[in-house]
């Protein structure tokens, strides 16, 4: 299955109960040569060792050469339905997604309409979901004023937390917040005990910078400029202490904003922040003009910058990495203009890839994926069981080739639309197959994806 030739037969592993074999198991302490057995959809024991046996009443799955992780947690993805189903849709999104080796994903407040500002418009948007899901699913809420009545109603809804924007969103029907907002959505969620995730540009910054025109990138560049990041990273830091709320800062594109983050955490402040594939595979000096499937806010920027976001992932500086999925139709994104094309990059299904191939540069590993796309992840959507292979956990898995390779073929992806910044690059890390609580994930096979909240299934 996957984005890659078809990888291992799925006869056998059509069940909640197996026993799974590898050289090469990533575990949360290590990565070591490992028998994982898995009963009921769960993760019962670990038996470290080569060749080690599991339970004779059990299936075997050996997967030579291949490393076997936890799925991956996406908790950055616009599914967009209801509402702007045509874009994307909760069948097509958890079919990619499952082909990518991602088994969780949590779903974005917007560009759905409603969005995700009240219990109503949730459960508008589970409803749209039942019966499509070939992943589990969870929500993130929204707050688009200073009026946070429908947080506390949210949370007792189950979703994962809030979402919030400094600048405009770039739909109507989200509004950003001002220094006063953000404020009492921080208080807000802090009673509750979710994190706030935060949108982080500066309007000032970005109304100062020249506006983007015509089909340069550098022009596009230039009107996100890093200093609306810092400014409101600064902002998020300051009022996450006043409030001691819980903040993450989403989709950090400028490493000019880490010695800000190095500071927070020195003293404690509970701010966390995020990165994307995207910002550390591509840089500003190869994209070229009119290459508008690149377009996303904040921008990629160059390849100085993004050495510096590896420094800081490396560091612990950034916790995850999640593909702020936000597609668009063609002729909604493929028009050349970096002024009139949307700007969000699809990137559900080639985030293992994309990341591992650049990741191997930089000395990380393996484990170093699961810490920043599996682990961190679930912790921050309050998944507890979900991110990693250990007993108890469900027995989300992918297995994957870290040495095979493939071309970027957009007609092969599973996204409703075929749009991808990698199209007709080579990557490295082939997914195998997936595994769902203990079950083979077959996106031509029937969805058995589940609505998640924070405190379990809904």
């Amino acid at each position: 299955m996957g984005i890659a030739p078809a990888g291992l037969s799925e006869e056998r592993t059509h069940t909640a109960s197996l026993v799974l074999r590898a050289d090469r198991v990533v575990l949360p302490d290590g990565i070591a040569a490992a028998t994982v057995v898995v009963r009921d959809g769960r993760v019962a024991e670990v038996r470290r060792g080569d060749g080690v046996p599991g339970p004779a009443d059990l299936p075997l799955v050996d997967l030579p050469g291949l490393v076997l992780s936890p799925g991956l947690v996406d908790s950055h993805v616009h599914v967009n339905e209801p509402g702007r189903t045509d874009w994307e849709g909760f069948a097509t999104a958890t079919r990619a997604a499952a082909a990518g080796g991602v088994t969780t994903i949590v779903d974005m407040p917007l560009n759905s309409v409603p969005p995700t500002t009240t219990v109503d418009a949730l459960r508008a948007k589970q409803a749209a979901a039942s019966g499509q899901l070939w992943v589990d699913v969870a929500f993130w809420g929204g707050v688009t004023s200073a009026d946070t009545r429908h947080v506390g109603e949210l949370a007792a809804a189950g979703v994962s937390g809030v979402k919030v924007f400094l600048a405009p969103s770039g739909v109507p029907e989200f509004g950003h917040l001002d220094g006063e907002g953000l404020t009492a959505a921080l208080a807000a969620a802090c009673r509750h005990g979710l994190p706030v995730l935060v949108h982080a540009e500066d309007p000032a910054e970005l109304a100062a910078a020249p506006p983007p025109a015509g089909p340069r990138y550098a022009g596009w560049l230039a009107s996100r400029p890093a200093a609306a990041e810092v400014a409101a990273i600064r902002q998020v830091v300051a009022a996450a202490a006043r409030t001691g709320g819980w903040a993450h800062v989403l989709h950090l594109s400028a490493a000019a904003a880490l010695p800000v983050l190095a500071a927070t955490r020195s003293a404690g402040a509970p701010v966390g922040v995020e990165t994307c594939p995207h910002y550390l595979s591509l840089c500003a000096e190869e994209l070229p003009d009119g290459a508008t499937e690149a377009k996303c806010a904040p921008p990629v920027r160059d390849a100085a910058n993004r050495a510096e976001l590896w420094d800081g992932l490396r560091a612990g500086l950034i916790d995850c990495v999640v593909s702020d999925h936000s597609p668009a139709p063609a002729a909604a994104k493929r028009t050349g203009d970096f002024a009139t094309a949307w700007g969000g990059i699809s990137g559900l299904q080639t985030q293992l890839p994309v990341v591992w191939t650049a990741a191997r540069e930089h000395g990380a590993g393996p484990a170093d994926l699961a810490r920043w796309q599996s682990e961190a992840p679930a912790r921050l959507a309050g998944l507890a069981a979900k991110g990693a292979i250990a007993v108890g956990k469900d027995a989300d898995l992918v297995a994957w080739d870290p040495d095979a390779t493939f071309v970027v073929e957009p007609d092969r992806l599973l996204h409703r639309h075929k749009l991808s910044p990698w199209a007709g690059r080579r990557l490295a890390g082939v997914v195998r197959t997936t595994w769902l609580r203990g079950r083979s994930v077959d996106p031509a096979g029937p969805p058995r994806g589940r609505m998640l909240s924070r405190d379990g299934p809904s």
